[in-house]
Protein backbone atom coordinates (compact mmCIF):
# COMPACT_ATOMS: atom_id res chain seq x y z
CA UNK A 1 0.00 0.00 0.00
CA UNK A 2 1.41 3.69 -0.72
CA UNK A 3 2.29 5.45 2.23
CA UNK A 4 0.67 9.03 3.21
CA UNK A 5 3.12 9.88 5.83
CA UNK A 6 1.78 13.00 7.77
CA UNK A 7 -1.54 12.77 6.39
CA UNK A 8 -4.49 12.72 9.18
CA UNK A 9 -7.38 10.91 7.86
CA UNK A 10 -10.64 9.91 8.08
CA UNK A 11 -11.08 6.17 8.40
CA UNK A 12 -14.58 4.10 7.57
CA UNK A 13 -14.37 0.20 8.57
CA UNK A 14 -16.67 -2.64 7.61
CA UNK A 15 -15.94 -5.74 9.20
CA UNK A 16 -17.69 -8.53 7.96
CA UNK A 17 -17.51 -12.40 8.86
CA UNK A 18 -15.03 -13.07 5.57
CA UNK A 19 -13.50 -9.49 4.73
CA UNK A 20 -13.22 -6.28 6.37
CA UNK A 21 -13.56 -3.29 3.99
CA UNK A 22 -11.69 -0.05 4.80
CA UNK A 23 -12.37 3.79 3.17
CA UNK A 24 -9.99 6.38 4.44
CA UNK A 25 -10.03 10.50 3.52
CA UNK A 26 -7.20 12.31 4.36
CA UNK A 27 -7.60 15.84 5.18
CA UNK A 28 -5.81 16.48 2.14
CA UNK A 29 -8.54 15.05 0.00
CA UNK A 30 -6.63 11.59 -0.74
CA UNK A 31 -8.84 8.21 -0.33
CA UNK A 32 -7.87 5.20 -0.02
CA UNK A 33 -9.73 1.84 -0.57
CA UNK A 34 -8.56 -1.59 0.25
CA UNK A 35 -9.81 -4.80 1.95
CA UNK A 36 -7.93 -7.27 4.06
CA UNK A 37 -9.55 -10.97 5.28
CA UNK A 38 -11.45 -10.68 8.85
CA UNK A 39 -9.81 -13.91 9.93
CA UNK A 40 -5.73 -14.24 9.66
CA UNK A 41 -2.96 -16.05 11.85
CA UNK A 42 -1.00 -12.69 10.95
CA UNK A 43 -3.40 -10.65 13.19
CA UNK A 44 -6.01 -10.98 15.93
CA UNK A 45 -8.20 -7.91 14.90
CA UNK A 46 -8.67 -7.24 11.04
CA UNK A 47 -10.24 -3.45 11.88
CA UNK A 48 -7.01 -2.47 14.20
CA UNK A 49 -4.52 -4.20 11.53
CA UNK A 50 -6.47 -2.11 8.57
CA UNK A 51 -5.78 0.98 10.47
CA UNK A 52 -1.64 -0.06 10.85
CA UNK A 53 -1.89 -0.85 7.27
CA UNK A 54 -3.22 2.63 6.52
CA UNK A 55 -0.69 4.69 8.73
CA UNK A 56 2.07 2.25 7.74
CA UNK A 57 2.92 1.69 11.47
CA UNK A 58 3.82 -1.63 13.73
CA UNK A 59 1.54 -0.13 16.40
CA UNK A 60 -0.94 2.20 17.26
CA UNK A 61 0.87 4.74 19.68
CA UNK A 62 0.24 8.39 20.50
CA UNK A 63 1.99 9.43 17.75
CA UNK A 64 0.17 7.35 15.05
CA UNK A 65 -3.52 7.82 17.07
CA UNK A 66 -2.79 11.52 16.59
CA UNK A 67 -3.31 10.88 12.63
CA UNK A 68 -6.84 9.59 13.20
CA UNK A 69 -9.42 12.40 12.88
CA UNK A 70 -12.36 9.89 13.24
CA UNK A 71 -12.99 6.25 13.08
CA UNK A 72 -16.59 4.72 11.92
CA UNK A 73 -16.94 1.39 12.08
CA UNK A 74 -19.91 -0.83 10.86
CA UNK A 75 -19.91 -4.65 11.96
CA UNK A 76 -21.63 -8.11 11.12
CA UNK A 77 -20.18 -9.12 14.40
CA UNK A 78 -24.07 -9.09 16.28
CA UNK A 79 -25.44 -10.27 12.83
CA UNK A 80 -23.38 -13.30 12.89
CA UNK A 81 -24.03 -14.10 16.02
CA UNK A 82 -27.49 -14.11 15.57
CA UNK A 83 -27.39 -16.23 12.00
CA UNK A 84 -24.50 -19.05 13.81
CA UNK A 85 -26.16 -18.73 17.37
CA UNK A 86 -22.83 -17.99 19.25
CA UNK A 87 -23.95 -15.57 21.69
CA UNK A 88 -23.95 -15.55 25.22
CA UNK A 89 -25.57 -18.46 27.37
CA UNK A 90 -28.68 -16.68 28.00
CA UNK A 91 -30.92 -17.34 31.45
CA UNK A 92 -34.64 -16.12 31.31
CA UNK A 93 -36.77 -15.40 34.45
CA UNK A 94 -40.13 -14.64 33.56
CA UNK A 95 -43.59 -15.16 34.91
CA UNK A 96 -44.65 -18.58 36.04
CA UNK A 97 -46.75 -20.20 33.46
CA UNK A 98 -44.93 -18.05 30.58
CA UNK A 99 -41.71 -20.26 30.22
CA UNK A 100 -42.30 -20.98 26.92
CA UNK A 101 -43.97 -18.00 25.43
CA UNK A 102 -40.69 -17.76 22.98
CA UNK A 103 -41.08 -21.32 21.46
CA UNK A 104 -44.61 -20.81 21.16
CA UNK A 105 -44.51 -17.20 19.68
CA UNK A 106 -47.04 -15.79 17.68
CA UNK A 107 -48.07 -19.44 16.32
CA UNK A 108 -47.80 -17.84 12.75
CA UNK A 109 -45.72 -20.38 10.08
CA UNK A 110 -43.61 -18.84 7.83
CA UNK A 111 -43.31 -21.77 5.75
CA UNK A 112 -47.22 -22.73 5.45
CA UNK A 113 -47.28 -26.35 3.86
CA UNK A 114 -44.06 -27.72 5.35
CA UNK A 115 -45.09 -30.81 6.66
CA UNK A 116 -41.82 -30.73 8.58
CA UNK A 117 -41.63 -27.71 10.74
CA UNK A 118 -38.00 -26.67 11.29
CA UNK A 119 -37.92 -24.25 14.56
CA UNK A 120 -34.42 -21.85 14.53
CA UNK A 121 -32.61 -22.85 17.67
CA UNK A 122 -33.44 -21.40 20.69
CA UNK A 123 -31.31 -18.31 22.18
CA UNK A 124 -32.04 -19.45 25.40
CA UNK A 125 -29.82 -21.91 27.92
CA UNK A 126 -32.43 -22.34 30.29
CA UNK A 127 -35.74 -20.88 32.02
CA UNK A 128 -36.61 -19.51 35.43
CA UNK A 129 -40.54 -19.38 35.93
CA UNK A 130 -41.56 -17.04 39.16
CA UNK A 131 -44.49 -16.98 40.90
CA UNK A 132 -45.47 -13.44 40.55
CA UNK A 133 -48.36 -11.90 39.09
CA UNK A 134 -48.91 -7.99 37.83
CA UNK A 135 -52.46 -7.26 36.14
CA UNK A 136 -52.39 -4.48 33.11
CA UNK A 137 -53.16 -1.55 34.91
CA UNK A 138 -50.22 -2.66 36.98
CA UNK A 139 -51.62 -3.48 40.41
CA UNK A 140 -50.06 -6.43 42.35
CA UNK A 141 -52.03 -9.43 41.81
CA UNK A 142 -49.08 -11.72 43.23
CA UNK A 143 -45.82 -10.96 44.94
CA UNK A 144 -42.76 -13.14 44.33
CA UNK A 145 -40.93 -14.28 47.04
CA UNK A 146 -36.89 -13.28 47.49
CA UNK A 147 -36.56 -16.48 49.06
CA UNK A 148 -37.77 -18.28 46.07
CA UNK A 149 -36.55 -15.86 42.91
CA UNK A 150 -32.88 -16.39 44.86
CA UNK A 151 -33.23 -20.05 45.10
CA UNK A 152 -34.43 -20.43 41.48
CA UNK A 153 -31.71 -18.06 40.11
CA UNK A 154 -29.15 -19.96 42.02
CA UNK A 155 -29.51 -23.28 40.50
CA UNK A 156 -29.63 -21.55 36.98
CA UNK A 157 -26.25 -19.93 37.60
CA UNK A 158 -24.09 -20.36 34.99
CA UNK A 159 -20.76 -18.25 34.76
CA UNK A 160 -20.65 -16.06 32.17
CA UNK A 161 -24.42 -16.44 31.39
CA UNK A 162 -26.21 -13.65 31.17
CA UNK A 163 -29.43 -12.96 32.77
CA UNK A 164 -32.19 -11.78 30.81
CA UNK A 165 -35.68 -10.56 33.02
CA UNK A 166 -38.91 -10.40 30.84
CA UNK A 167 -42.16 -10.66 33.33
CA UNK A 168 -46.14 -9.48 32.29
CA UNK A 169 -47.24 -5.90 32.61
CA UNK A 170 -43.26 -4.95 33.39
CA UNK A 171 -43.46 -1.63 31.17
CA UNK A 172 -46.84 -0.58 33.37
CA UNK A 173 -45.15 -2.06 36.99
CA UNK A 174 -41.33 -2.91 37.20
CA UNK A 175 -41.24 -3.55 40.55
CA UNK A 176 -40.97 -7.20 40.18
CA UNK A 177 -38.40 -6.99 37.71
CA UNK A 178 -36.24 -4.66 39.34
CA UNK A 179 -36.28 -7.12 42.29
CA UNK A 180 -35.71 -10.27 40.07
CA UNK A 181 -33.07 -8.51 38.57
CA UNK A 182 -31.05 -7.01 42.13
CA UNK A 183 -31.54 -11.02 43.50
CA UNK A 184 -29.66 -12.20 40.07
CA UNK A 185 -26.98 -10.09 40.68
CA UNK A 186 -26.28 -11.37 44.12
CA UNK A 187 -26.32 -14.65 43.27
CA UNK A 188 -23.57 -13.87 40.59
CA UNK A 189 -24.73 -12.69 37.76
CA UNK A 190 -22.39 -10.29 35.95
CA UNK A 191 -24.83 -8.68 33.57
CA UNK A 192 -28.44 -8.43 34.05
CA UNK A 193 -31.28 -7.31 31.50
CA UNK A 194 -34.47 -6.36 32.43
CA UNK A 195 -37.06 -6.35 29.59
CA UNK A 196 -38.75 -2.52 30.66
CA UNK A 197 -35.69 -1.23 30.71
CA UNK A 198 -34.62 -2.89 27.52
CA UNK A 199 -37.53 -1.91 25.29
CA UNK A 200 -40.59 -0.30 26.40
CA UNK A 201 -43.28 -1.92 24.75
CA UNK A 202 -46.77 -3.15 26.57
CA UNK A 203 -46.55 -5.98 24.02
CA UNK A 204 -45.29 -9.09 26.32
CA UNK A 205 -43.52 -11.36 23.42
CA UNK A 206 -41.78 -8.84 21.22
CA UNK A 207 -40.66 -6.87 24.51
CA UNK A 208 -39.58 -10.50 25.30
CA UNK A 209 -37.81 -11.49 22.50
CA UNK A 210 -35.57 -8.50 22.27
CA UNK A 211 -34.72 -8.98 25.71
CA UNK A 212 -33.12 -11.82 24.96
CA UNK A 213 -31.46 -11.48 21.83
CA UNK A 214 -29.92 -8.30 23.51
CA UNK A 215 -29.10 -10.50 26.38
CA UNK A 216 -27.65 -12.71 23.85
CA UNK A 217 -25.55 -10.83 21.30
CA UNK A 218 -24.29 -7.95 23.47
CA UNK A 219 -21.72 -9.48 25.03
CA UNK A 220 -19.96 -10.08 21.88
CA UNK A 221 -20.58 -7.14 20.46
CA UNK A 222 -19.13 -5.56 23.33
CA UNK A 223 -15.70 -7.46 23.55
CA UNK A 224 -14.75 -6.78 19.68
CA UNK A 225 -15.79 -3.22 20.88
CA UNK A 226 -13.89 -3.29 23.35
CA UNK A 227 -10.72 -4.57 21.80
CA UNK A 228 -10.91 -2.05 19.23
CA UNK A 229 -11.63 1.25 21.22
CA UNK A 230 -8.80 0.40 24.22
CA UNK A 231 -6.15 0.51 21.10
CA UNK A 232 -7.91 3.68 19.56
CA UNK A 233 -7.57 5.25 22.94
CA UNK A 234 -9.20 8.88 22.59
CA UNK A 235 -9.77 8.68 19.11
CA UNK A 236 -13.22 10.09 18.16
CA UNK A 237 -15.26 6.59 16.99
CA UNK A 238 -18.81 5.35 16.57
CA UNK A 239 -20.48 2.78 15.29
CA UNK A 240 -23.20 2.29 12.69
CA UNK A 241 -26.34 1.01 14.22
CA UNK A 242 -29.04 -0.88 12.33
CA UNK A 243 -31.03 2.17 12.58
CA UNK A 244 -28.71 4.12 9.77
CA UNK A 245 -27.51 6.63 12.56
CA UNK A 246 -24.01 6.53 14.16
CA UNK A 247 -23.65 6.12 18.17
CA UNK A 248 -20.59 5.97 20.24
CA UNK A 249 -19.20 2.77 21.06
CA UNK A 250 -20.32 2.85 24.68
CA UNK A 251 -23.83 3.30 23.79
CA UNK A 252 -24.62 0.35 21.53
CA UNK A 253 -26.49 -2.49 22.48
CA UNK A 254 -26.34 -5.73 20.83
CA UNK A 255 -29.99 -5.57 19.63
CA UNK A 256 -29.32 -2.22 17.95
CA UNK A 257 -26.25 -3.74 15.57
CA UNK A 258 -27.73 -6.87 14.51
CA UNK A 259 -27.72 -4.84 11.02
CA UNK A 260 -24.71 -2.52 11.69
CA UNK A 261 -22.59 -3.73 8.70
CA UNK A 262 -26.17 -3.93 6.06
CA UNK A 263 -27.19 -0.49 7.49
CA UNK A 264 -23.83 1.04 6.25
CA UNK A 265 -24.72 -0.59 2.70
CA UNK A 266 -28.38 0.65 2.56
CA UNK A 267 -27.08 4.46 3.97
CA UNK A 268 -24.36 4.03 1.36
CA UNK A 269 -26.26 3.02 -1.52
CA UNK A 270 -29.12 5.47 -1.21
CA UNK A 271 -26.53 8.62 -0.86
CA UNK A 272 -24.97 7.80 -4.15
CA UNK A 273 -28.35 7.43 -5.62
CA UNK A 274 -29.02 11.31 -4.57
CA UNK A 275 -25.69 11.94 -5.54
CA UNK A 276 -26.70 11.05 -9.31
CA UNK A 277 -30.49 11.80 -9.07
CA UNK A 278 -32.15 8.68 -8.78
CA UNK A 279 -35.36 8.51 -5.90
CA UNK A 280 -35.65 4.49 -6.42
CA UNK A 281 -32.58 2.06 -5.80
CA UNK A 282 -31.62 -1.52 -5.03
CA UNK A 283 -29.23 -2.56 -2.88
CA UNK A 284 -27.47 -5.99 -3.24
CA UNK A 285 -24.68 -6.62 -0.66
CA UNK A 286 -23.14 -10.07 -0.96
CA UNK A 287 -20.48 -10.73 1.51
CA UNK A 288 -18.79 -13.82 2.06
CA UNK A 289 -20.76 -14.74 4.96
CA UNK A 290 -24.19 -13.52 4.52
CA UNK A 291 -26.56 -11.32 1.54
CA UNK A 292 -28.36 -8.35 2.13
CA UNK A 293 -30.94 -6.54 0.12
CA UNK A 294 -32.90 -3.34 0.39
CA UNK A 295 -35.47 -1.39 -1.75
CA UNK A 296 -34.68 2.53 -0.93
CA UNK A 297 -37.25 4.84 -2.41
CA UNK A 298 -36.73 8.88 -1.38
CA UNK A 299 -36.05 8.25 2.06
CA UNK A 300 -33.90 5.44 4.60
CA UNK A 301 -36.93 3.07 4.54
CA UNK A 302 -37.15 1.99 8.49
CA UNK A 303 -39.09 -0.64 9.72
CA UNK A 304 -39.90 -1.43 14.09
CA UNK A 305 -40.10 -4.51 14.23
CA UNK A 306 -38.41 -7.48 12.09
CA UNK A 307 -37.76 -11.15 12.08
CA UNK A 308 -34.16 -12.00 11.22
CA UNK A 309 -32.62 -15.66 11.49
CA UNK A 310 -36.25 -17.12 13.11
CA UNK A 311 -36.34 -14.34 16.01
CA UNK A 312 -38.12 -10.98 16.43
CA UNK A 313 -36.54 -7.87 17.14
CA UNK A 314 -38.39 -4.63 17.72
CA UNK A 315 -36.11 -1.89 17.50
CA UNK A 316 -36.16 0.55 14.43
CA UNK A 317 -33.76 -0.59 11.88
CA UNK A 318 -33.20 -0.06 7.66
CA UNK A 319 -35.82 -2.18 6.09
CA UNK A 320 -32.82 -4.68 4.97
CA UNK A 321 -33.72 -8.68 4.37
CA UNK A 322 -30.74 -10.62 5.65
CA UNK A 323 -29.68 -14.67 4.77
CA UNK A 324 -27.25 -16.64 5.80
CA UNK A 325 -25.69 -17.71 2.83
CA UNK A 326 -22.74 -15.25 0.78
CA UNK A 327 -20.09 -15.68 -1.84
CA UNK A 328 -17.89 -17.12 0.83
CA UNK A 329 -20.04 -19.80 2.11
CA UNK A 330 -17.99 -23.26 1.07
CA UNK A 331 -19.76 -26.49 1.16
CA UNK A 332 -18.93 -28.73 3.47
CA UNK A 333 -19.67 -32.46 4.46
CA UNK A 334 -20.73 -32.36 8.64
CA UNK A 335 -20.39 -36.75 8.49
CA UNK A 336 -24.01 -36.78 8.09
CA UNK A 337 -25.01 -34.36 4.86
CA UNK A 338 -23.69 -31.25 2.70
CA UNK A 339 -23.91 -28.00 4.41
CA UNK A 340 -23.62 -24.58 2.83
CA UNK A 341 -23.46 -21.21 5.72
CA UNK A 342 -21.63 -18.90 7.83
CA UNK A 343 -19.53 -21.17 9.43
CA UNK A 344 -17.84 -22.49 6.46
CA UNK A 345 -16.69 -19.06 5.62
CA UNK A 346 -13.97 -18.69 7.83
Amino acid sequence: MTTHDGEAWRVAIDRGGTFTDVVAESTRGTRVVFKLPSSSPAYSEPALEALKRLLNVSSLDARARARLVEVRLGTTVATNALLERKGARVVLATTRGFGDALAIGDQSRPSLFALEIQRAPSLVTSVVEIDERVDASGAVLLAPSPEQVQRLLAAAYVPGAVLAVGLLHAVTNPKHELLVAAIGRSVGFGEVLTSHETVAVRRFLPRLETTVVDAALSPPLRTWLDAVTAELGDVPCFVMQSSGGLARPDRVRGKDAVLSGPAGGAVGALGVARRHGLQRVIGLDMGGTSTDVCAQVDALELRREAEIAGVRLRVPMVDVHTVAAGGGSIVRFDGEKLRAGPESAG
